[in-house]
C-alpha cells in the first residue's frame, strides 16, 4: 500500500522544507524508493528545485490554496504505486481547514496510509496552528516534529508543559528532528543540492557534517515508523 507523508507546520521558517528534504532523502536512499514530490509551496519551491533532476522523485506543482488545488492532489494519488511527500505552503491551515476533507475523506477509497509531519517551533502560534490542523485532520498517524534547530528538546517549554502534547502522542508521536550546521544547508539551498549529491560535490568538512546529520535523520525516522507499525496507525 502506498504512503501519503504530509509535511506541514504552517509557520513559514519552522523547517518544513529541511524535514521535506530529509524524508525524501530516507525513502529514495535508504529505502530506494521512487516517490512523488508535491510541491505546494509555489512561491518558494525550494524542496521542488533541489530534486528537480533526482530519478527517483517526480516533482509536481500543486497549490493547495482552494478546492481545486485539493481535488488536483486527490487525482494525483489515485491509482498511484508510489508514496508521496507533500511540502506545504506557510500559512496553510485555512485551506486545509476548509478544503482538506477532500483528501481525507478520500483515503479509504486511495487505499493509502496518511501519516502527518507536523513542524514546530517553541513559539506559542506554532501550538496553536498544531491544535487547528488536529481539529481538521482528525485521521492518520501524527507525528509533531521537534526542530532541534531552535534548542534542545526541553526548551520546548510551552508544548512540552501542554494538554496539546498528550493528545498529539495518542495518534502517533512527538520526535526531535537533528539540526544541520547553517552552512552545509545554506549550500544546499543556495546550490540547488540534494543530500546525495551533497554528498558528492561538498568539501569534506561539508560532507562530514551532512553524514552526521543524515544518518540521525535516518534513525529517526526508521524508529519511528517501527512504532507506527506496531501501534497498527
Amino acid at each position: 500500500m502506498a504512503h501519503l507523508y504530509f509535511i506541514g507546520g504552517s509557520k513559514g521558517g519552522v523547517g518544513k522544507s529541511i524535514v521535506s528534504i530529509a524524508i525524501c532523502d530516507y525513502l529514495t536512499q535508504h529505502k530506494g524508493q521512487h516517490i512523488k514530490l508535491i510541491e505546494s509551496d509555489t512561491s518558494n519551491p525550494d524542496v521542488g528545485k533541489i530534486f528537480a533532476k533526482d530519478e527517483k522523485v517526480e516533482v509536481i506543482s500543486c497549490r493547495l490554496d482552494d478546492a481545486d488545488g485539493w481535488i488536483e492532489l486527490v487525482n494525483l494519488c489515485d491509482g498511484n504505486q508510489d508514496d508521496v511527500v507533500v511540502n506545504s505552503a506557510a500559512r496553510a491551515n485555512e485551506a486545509i481547514a476548509e478544503f482538506g476533507g477532500t483528501l481525507t475523506g478520500s483515503l479509504d477509497e486511495l487505499k493509502m496510509d496518511f501519516t502527518t509531519f507536523w513542524v514546530i517551533n517553541r513559539q506559542r502560534d506554532s501550538i496553536e496552528l498544531l491544535k487547528g490542523y488536529m481539529e481538521s485532520v482528525p485521521v492518520g498517524a501524527l507525528h509533531v516534529v521537534r526542530n532541534m534547530h531552535f534548542g534542545a528538546a526541553t526548551k520546548f517549554e510551552l508544548y512540552n508543559n501542554s494538554k496539546l502534547k498528550g493528545e498529539a502522542e495518542k495518534r502517533g508521536s512527538t520526535i526531535d528532528f537533528p539540526d544541520l550546521a547553517d552552512r552545509v544547508s545554506d549550500a544546499m539551498y543556495s546550490q540547488r543540492l540534494s543530500v546525495a549529491r551533497g554528498l558528492e560535490e561538498m568539501p569534506l568538512g561539508n560532507k562530514a557534517e551532512l553524514k552526521r546529520w543524515r544518518n540521525a535523520a535516518w534513525q529517526m525516522f526508521a524508529s519511528t515508523f517501527t512504532k507506527e507499525n506496531d501501534n497498527g496507525n
